[in-house]
């Protein structure tokens, strides 16, 4: 996990006003839209986002460390 709460919070949010607002919109930014409303719904849900992995930003205010493999 690599998302905060708030970070979380603003994705769902965020997301979930696209998808809603893609039922509405016209055929030529349906796509578009449905791609970044899921994209938001879905990093919040999981509470990860490989963008920030890649960046090395890490917003999640606990850490897991890794399995001991004895």
């Amino acid at each position: 996990m690599n998302l905060s709460i708030n970070d979380r919070a603003i994705r769902l949010v965020s997301g979930l006003g696209l998808v809603t607002f893609d039922y509405f919109a016209s055929a030529n930014w349906e796509f578009i839209l449905l791609l970044f409303g899921a994209w938001g719904v879905l990093t919040s849900a999981f509470g990860f986002c490989p963008f920030y992995r890649i960046m090395g930003y890490n917003t999640c205010p606990t850490s897991f460390p890794a399995p001991n493999k004895n």
